[in-house]
């Protein structure tokens, strides 16, 4: 029984839902953002919440039942509010800095790590150590956030590279004499 899908999900003022077949898109202050969800399940949308119930017979229904209501949450959430990832980075030398539309990340290589920005994502650097990521699509910030973690990720014995700020790094013990 899934627990998730049993809330419905609630629309904020300046937000508006809505269906076409099996796509569900949401508009708000932060943008569009629209997800094609499974015929698994059985969306009603009213005023202010969208409820989603599993469809009779399916098999999968239940198993898809906490997915779509997430989804739809998601959208909700992003056009709403927007998502926001904070990576750290712990090295000497080690930082970054935006150059018009690219973040420039310098991260102990022989030469600098440029990153292009996505369309819908916005980075910013309040220090050299400290990024940024938001926009409206919690998938997209996820993803550039671990494309930039990808490119140095922390190493264990003395923690340098680029980590999530929420993140813990199991520091292991070096060699002894």
């Amino acid at each position: 029984m899934s627990r998730i899908g049993k809330h419905p999900v609630q629309i904020p003022d300046g937000v508006s839902v809505a269906m076409s077949g099996l796509t569900v898109t949401a508009k708000g202050k932060l943008g569009e953002l629209s997800a094609n969800l499974t015929d698994d399940v059985v969306i009603t949308l009213s005023d202010s919440e969208v409820k989603v119930e599993p469809r009779e017979g399916a098999p999968r229904a239940r198993q898809m039942w906490g997915l779509s209501r997430s989804v739809i949450n998601n959208l909700v959430e992003g056009v709403s509010q927007g998502f926001t990832k904070k990576l750290l980075i712990t090295g000497v030398g080690y930082r970054a800095a935006m150059k018009g539309n690219d973040l420039v990340l310098q991260l102990g290589f022989s030469h600098e790590v440029v990153y292009s920005l996505p369309e819908g994502i916005s980075i910013n650097c309040p220090d050299q150590t400290t990024i940024e990521i938001s926009g409206a699509d919690k998938q997209k910030v996820g993803q550039v956030a671990s494309e930039i973690r990808g490119y140095r990720p922390p190493e264990p014995y003395k923690g340098k590279g680029v980590r999530y700020a929420d993140e813990f790094i199991l520091r292991k013990e070096g060699k002894k004499k």
